[in-house]
């Protein structure tokens, strides 16, 4: 990140931050469109630089922060903006989720363990004890096997709203 930015430059960028968190954004031509309305009027070229300092990285369903849970998110956001992002992390990384015991395992792509075990720990998922993320495999510790089942069908719940297939949890 261009740690010489100007005061006007870090408060586009955290515009930028705020736009992207409230709702998907596709393109650079669309957030140029929201920045203005926000009264940010920004050259392409420069919007281009912001997206390259801020580490933003353009998915299918818009665009996202490094590990999807850059440091300055911690904490930040309501309950429900929480919920609505770790929706959307598992509908975009989550590939599977099972029981094992009292252990949810969850299945994700190569490299995208971190992002959704982050999201989950930033919502603090009712049940779950503690994370540990591999590459593309979570372990979720629970106290029972109810909790577990629980958890599984809170995590797959946004997953039967994509096209792959699902492995249902165990019950």
């Amino acid at each position: 990140m261009n740690t010489f930015a100007t005061g006007a430059a870090l408060r586009r960028r955290g515009e930028i931050l705020r736009v992207i968190r409230v709702e998907p954004v596709h393109s650079q031509e669309e957030l140029q469109q929201r920045l203005a309305s926000r009264g940010f009027a920004v050259a392409q070229p420069t919007l281009s630089r912001d997206l390259k300092d801020l580490g933003l990285a353009k998915t299918a369903s818009g665009y996202i922060e490094p590990g999807e849970a850059h440091a300055v998110i911690r904490g930040a956001g309501t309950r429900e903006k929480k919920e609505e992002r770790l929706d959307r992390v598992l509908r975009e990384f989550g590939l599977s989720v099972e029981t094992a015991g009292t252990l949810v395992v969850l299945k994700t792509p190569p490299a995208a363990a971190h992002t959704v075990a982050r999201a989950v720990d930033e919502v603090g998922v009712e049940g779950v004890v503690g994370t540990v993320a591999g590459d593309d495999t979570i372990f979720l510790a629970t106290d029972s096997r109810a909790a577990a089942t629980r958890v599984a069908a809170r995590l797959a719940a946004p997953l039967e709203k994509t096209s792959r297939p699902l492995r249902r949890p165990r019950g």
